[in-house]
């Protein structure tokens, strides 16, 4: 199995056991305590992680980087369970994407304004 393939089970393995701790006791599951604080604590989390995350990048420290990855992937995957998105839908939409350059992909979303 490719190291790609392996990642992408790795991230569904870890979707499937926050969603089996959705229901469970917030004193026995950290993603339950999370899901059971709100959508707001939960963002809030993934955005704290994503800092941490890029400041080991801009730091340059490889390890505390790897780590603060896997953070925010698990508080990402909270996230997508909490709001009902699964794996298979980020996988589709990023399959679509495949092969259109970025500055193309993000000139063809519609535009908000404020």
């Amino acid at each position: 199995m490719s190291k790609d393939l392996q990642a992408r089970y790795v991230l569904e393995r870890l979707f499937d056991t926050v969603v089996s701790r959705k229901d469970a006791s917030p004193s026995l599951s950290h993603s339950a305590r999370l899901m059971a604080r709100g959508r707001n604590k939960i963002a809030q989390k993934f955005g704290e992680e994503a800092v941490e995350c890029v400041i080991e990048a801009v730091n340059g420290d490889r390890d505390a980087l790897i780590s603060e990855s896997a953070d925010v992937l698990y508080h990402l995957v909270v996230m997508w369970v909490d709001a009902g998105v699964k794996p298979s839908d980020v996988w589709a939409e990023l399959e679509r994407r495949e092969g259109t350059s970025g500055i193309e992909e993000k000139a063809s979303r519609p535009k908000h304004t404020p």
